[in-house]
């Protein structure tokens, strides 16, 4: 597995954590359509959001969040709509969350910086 896939890997699984410490339930991961994929769906008090996360070894080329572009929402808009249109249980309005993961290498998942931001397209 290369570099760059171990760190989103690393990235995913920390933010899922993340997110179930914080009282959300995990409701898909990974699902994929043949327009992408979503990272995480999560589900908190009846409000379900799709999860964008970015993960990076450090913010020398940017925040993390700065690669969600226009572009890239449009896109997790319509994957929104297709796993909306592909789950049996379809919920009510899908909000997109972006979470945000700085994990440099060698430094243990406790001192990793994790941000989550609702809403943000």
């Amino acid at each position: 597995m290369a570099k760059k896939d171990e760190l989103g890997r690393r990235g995913e699984d920390l933010a899922a954590r993340y997110l179930i410490a914080r009282g959300y339930r995990i409701v898909d991961r990974n699902w994929r359509c043949r327009e992408g994929e979503i990272d995480l769906v999560v589900e908190r008090r009846g409000e379900v959001a799709i999860v964008e996360v970015k993960t990076r070894s450090s913010v020398a080329f940017g925040h993390p969040f700065a690669a969600i572009t226009p572009v890239k929402a449009a896109r997790l808009r319509r994957l929104a709509g297709l796993w909306r249109e592909a789950s049996p249980t379809p919920p009510g309005p899908l909000r997109i969350d972006a979470v945000a993961v700085i994990a440099p290498s060698g430094v243990a998942d406790r001192d990793v910086v994790v941000e989550h931001l609702t809403g943000v397209c």
